[in-house]
């Protein structure tokens, strides 16, 4: 190498550095090089490269990224392993001193080598419960000569994120069997050795803070995944709610509802918390069954008046009422959260708006702050009518008033959040205990039916004389009966009584 090629290239990797500066997200690094013989030795030497110019956006270390790479042909050849080199002088010093195999193409047998060996914590990859992404990095310019599907589906299965480099000739419907999904991140396809370096300006954003953890197939998430910024959440179908692991998920029960969100829309909250809490709301309604028969949903939103939004009658669809919420427009002043309660206990489950006879009631209270008027008379008004409340506070909500506006016990039905962004901790809480409140509420349904069977079953042998009043008045509400249809039992340690008998 010449003095001003060696001046030429330093120059140009610090300035890939100075002007693409990558945050320090560790690795484990693979990449997997075709060395057939179709490749021929100039272009063999842009591949590498290729490989130096994308090390240059890598954090390169024992506890940072780590990083190996083998080539292939008709047999495997591994360079070096994730655990062999300690930083990016001492890997670029071995790509470069990497040799053409130029024999066969054996695609398939490299990727099974990259999943039993490569990553392995034997060859320096870390254990996966460090959740570590594992990126495989896969440069080919011709057809496997064996298969791949399988192997590159295993593989990926496995937790290895696949990215597909074609160059030339190659298949794309085989780049896509390799590469992971979506395609469009991880299968590219150039026209020539010469043009993969326009693949590098692709990968630094990747590789700078783009990974896709959601990708790794690491997550856990039972249902489905979400990436975020070196991150992801967990996300359950619709009738379904996040367990408190943030993996798995319930399914909601088929307890049929009337509820009724009381939003706080005073000005201490802020247009942009309280387009947080219209996602909020938004969230516990895709948990829920909301149907014609199922779930019906209304709210209202306060601030120094009270506005209805939408009443409960008004949509039956989980979208119509998401739809809704979007177009809510904040009322941004005082807080008289008393007025919003007496509002809900008053008109939200009437008839006139939609409440329905014999259906469970429900509130869901969310505020930010001390409210301008007295919350206690309205709460404990609705809870003495039978009106279930969860009460939900963020920042500078007042405890005593939350604790007035819940129902008993508070640890079932008061959630707080000292801000904002730990608002998704107390929506998961609420969503995974509204729906064992409503397998509760089908015992308790089914209890009630129950019970009023019984008291027709007996009212009827009362009638006909074949039981005397006195007798189940008393001992009705502390003997647990058992009714068929042709008899029924006493289960009482001391008396034992059956019509057949009587």
């Amino acid at each position: 190498m010449t003095f001003s090629l060696w001046i030429f290239e330093n120059i140009t990797n610090f300035l890939l550095v100075a002007e693409n500066p990558c945050k320090a997200i560790p690795l484990d690094f693979v990449f997997v090089i075709d060395s057939s013989r179709s490749i021929r030795s100039n272009d063999y030497e842009k591949v590498k490269t290729f490989i130096i110019n994308l090390l240059q956006f890598l954090d390169i270390g024992h506890d940072a990224t780590r990083v190996g790479l083998l080539q292939y042909g008709s047999v495997v050849q591994p360079e070096f392993s994730l655990n062999t080199y300690g930083s990016r002088a001492e890997v670029e010093q071995a790509v470069k001193n990497m040799e053409h195999l130029a024999t066969g193409t054996m695609t398939g047998l490299a990727i099974q080598y990259t999943m039993e060996t490569a990553f392995t914590e034997d060859h320096g990859a870390r254990p996966l419960n460090m959740h570590i992404p594992r990126i495989a990095m896969i440069v080919t310019d011709g057809r496997p000569q064996d298969t791949v599907k399988e192997v590159a589906a295993e593989a990926r299965k496995a937790g290895i994120q696949i990215f597909a480099i074609g160059v030339g000739r190659v298949d794309m419907k085989i780049l896509k069997t390799i590469g992971s999904e979506p395609h469009s991140e991880h299968v590219h396809l150039v026209a020539n050795f010469s043009q993969i370096e326009s693949l590098i300006s692709v990968f630094q954003s990747k590789l700078c803070g783009g990974i896709d953890y959601c990708d790794l197939g690491i997550h856990g998430c039972e249902h489905s995944c979400i990436s975020l910024p070196e991150s992801f959440v967990c996300r359950c179908m619709k009738g379904y709610s996040l367990n408190l692991d943030g993996k798995t998920c319930s399914k909601c029960h088929d307890g049929v509802m009337d509820l009724v969100f009381v939003i706080d829309g005073s000005k201490s909250l802020g247009p942009a918390n309280f387009e947080l809490v219209k996602q909020f709301v938004n969230s516990i309604v895709d948990s829920l069954d909301i149907s014609r028969t199922g779930t019906h949903v209304g709210l209202i939103q306060y601030s120094t008046k009270v506005r209805t939004e939408f009443t409960l009658g008004q949509y039956v669809t989980g979208d119509s009422i998401k739809q809704a919420v979007g177009r809510m427009q904040y009322m941004g002043r005082g807080s008289r959260t008393g007025s919003a309660l007496r509002h809900m206990f008053e008109s939200s489950f009437s008839s006139r708006e939609g409440g329905r006879p014999n259906t469970q009631q429900v509130t869901i209270v969310f505020t930010d702050g001390r409210s301008q008027d007295d919350v206690s008379e309205w709460a404990s008004k609705a809870k003495s009518s039978g009106i279930t409340i969860y009460a939900l506070g963020i920042g500078k909500a007042i405890e005593q008033e939350l604790r007035e506006i819940a129902s008993e016990p508070n640890e079932m039905y008061l959630y707080y959040a000292e801000s904002f962004e730990k608002m998704g901790e107390i929506t998961q809480k609420l969503k995974s205990r509204m729906c064992k409140a409503d397998e509760s509420m089908c015992q308790c349904e089914n209890m009630i039916m129950f019970q009023n069977h019984v008291t027709e079953k007996l009212n009827n042998l009362v009638q006909k004389n074949i039981l005397f009043a006195p007798i189940w008045l008393c001992c009705i509400s502390s003997v647990w009966v058992k009714v068929s249809s042709d008899s029924f039992v006493f289960d009482n340690p001391h008396a034992s009584v059956s019509h057949k008998e009587a």
